[in-house]
């Protein structure tokens, strides 16, 4: 990677997640995806994050060894203005927050409070939605997706006390390629044998409502936040998630399909293949967001407007500043994106 000094052109900025060894968590994403980190498992890797439990870094170039949270303050036009957003540019941050989950083992039942409760009752941090992209997925691979019927909050209470929820759970199959919007207050659970990209809101306000009666390495089993879970989840049936409509847009050397866009940020996957051409794919980065590239298959160069090259392989994410001008890639990958 080229190191050069500071200009009006930002340079992309690769970086260095943060580990998290959950108990459920396996090694794919170190032995598949290269992460090295010490964690043993791997459950998540906090892939582009300025949260205060889990900070990335910038590898390489000029802002080499800071946190991605240090730069953005520096830098706060690199953000953007996310004309969607409330006070991004007023010392709120990154509203998002991208990491990769490697769910050896089934994932607690658990259920996120919107961004009204969590401003109420969390001090003011935000709520949390999100977005799942399926990375990779073994066979006979499930995940939970809210109730399968209507629950009072009494029958809810009850079976959460008795350690019966299972049986109201809605279990949907899933598939390499897949993609889920949970929606916060939706009681959802990510199933073993799954592997995937998850997009949300900066937080990490999580309700755990059930966890199989599992116990971690010290033989203790994980607390439980029944009440404020009973306080948020949605007990209404959940309708069976339908997998969006995707339409493939070509440009020259490269395809680009929507997977998910909300009022927190939008998720695209994009296709790039001139490995085998001398022409090159091009982005411009809007100047009301940043973009970032969350490289999933291959490898390739991304040549910005100063000459100046950068590799990338699987595995890797980098961040565009909001605002860069034209930037040119080479290369076979396949990437996700997110902007806000």
């Amino acid at each position: 990677m080229t190191n050069r000094n500071i200009s009006s052109q930002p340079e992309p900025l690769f970086l260095q997640p943060a580990g998290k060894d959950y108990l459920w968590g396996g090694e794919k994403l170190k032995t598949e995806y290269g992460k090295d980190l010490p964690q043993v498992p791997l459950a998540e890797s906090w892939e582009c994050s300025v949260h205060p439990d889990g900070l990335s870094t910038v590898r390489g170039g000029s802002f080499d060894g800071q946190t991605l949270k240090e730069v953005l303050q520096k830098h706060p036009e690199y953000i953007g203005t996310h004309p969607s957003g409330e006070n991004i540019l007023a010392g709120d941050g990154l509203p998002i927050l991208v990491k990769f989950i490697d769910a050896k083992e089934n994932l607690s039942v658990q259920v996120h409070p919107d961004d009204e409760y969590a401003r109420e009752h969390e001090h003011g941090q935000r709520g949390k939605s999100e977005m799942w992209y399926v990375a990779d997925a073994e066979e006979g691979a499930r995940l939970v997706y809210g109730f399968n019927r209507e629950l009072s909050y009494q029958e809810l209470k009850e079976s959460l006390k008795a350690g019966t929820i299972e049986r109201y759970l809605q279990k949907v199959p899933v598939r390499r390629g897949d993609v889920f919007f949970i929606e916060a207050g939706t009681v959802h659970a990510i199933g073993a044998g799954t592997l995937l990209v998850e997009v949300q809101e900066s937080s990490n306000l999580t309700y755990r409502m059930y966890d199989y009666n599992r116990v971690d390495q010290h033989g203790k089993m994980r607390p439980l936040h029944m009440e404020k879970a009973l306080e948020v989840a949605s007990r209404t049936k959940s309708p069976r998630p339908r997998q969006p409509m995707r339409v493939l847009k070509y440009r020259p050397g490269a395809a680009m399909e929507l997977l998910c866009r909300c009022q927190y940020f939008q998720v695209e996957r994009y296709l790039l293949n001139t490995e085998n051409t001398r022409e090159l794919s091009s982005i411009q980065v809007r100047e009301n967001s940043f973009r970032l590239f969350i490289c999933l298959q291959g490898c390739g160069t991304i040549s910005m407007p100063g000459g100046e090259d950068y590799r990338f392989f699987k595995g890797d994410t980098f961040f565009l500043p909001a605002g860069t001008q034209e930037v040119k890639f080479h290369g076979k990958a396949q990437f996700l994106t997110v902007t806000c």
